[in-house]
């Protein structure tokens, strides 16, 4: 029960941030618009940002990072084998080594390209 009570205060919390964010920003809005003052103030700027996401970067980058895991596996397999490492160490650490390597060559590529 107490549970369900922290989810309702967190929800209505959120709720009542949003509404008085949203009903301020509109009275203010109103309130310029009263004053005469020009419309294209409430223009942010979408429509001429370009969205910076491209999808061949995003499959580049998640296929060197998937194969940066796979690299780190089997470099911890066969750190495991030969006993360089402890048990416990080897794989995440090749994991995490081979894994920020393929990041770090994605960016090495990305800036050549550019």
């Amino acid at each position: 029960m107490e549970t369900a009570i922290v989810f309702i205060a967190l929800f209505a919390a959120i709720f009542g941030i949003m509404y008085l964010y949203y009903t301020t920003r509109h009275k203010e809005r109103l309130a310029l618009i009263e004053k005469g003052a020009d419309a294209s103030l409430f223009n942010t700027g979408k429509e001429k940002r370009q969205f910076p996401f491209s999808w061949s970067k995003f499959t580049l980058k998640t296929g060197m990072f998937f194969m940066g895991i796979a690299l780190g596996v089997m470099a911890g397999a066969i750190l495991s084998y030969s006993g360089v490492l402890n048990e416990g160490a080897n794989y995440p650490s090749m994991i995490f080594f081979f894994g920020g390597l393929s990041l770090v060559l994605f960016y090495v590529i990305d800036r050549r390209l550019k």
